[in-house]
């Protein structure tokens, strides 16, 4: 919710979804990695 001043107030549900995005993220970036290992390890090579 933005106040007057244009700063924005966060609430408790407002960071534990921010912290649940997070986590999301890390999950389907490390699964990407492990199912495209193949790539990365052909990039490291390199």
């Amino acid at each position: 919710m933005a106040t007057e001043e244009g700063t924005e107030t966060t609430s408790p549900l407002d960071e534990v979804m921010e912290g649940i995005r997070r986590e999301l993220v890390r999950l389907v970036a490390a699964d990407d990695r492990n199912a495209n290992r193949y790539v990365y390890d052909a990039l490291e090579d390199e």
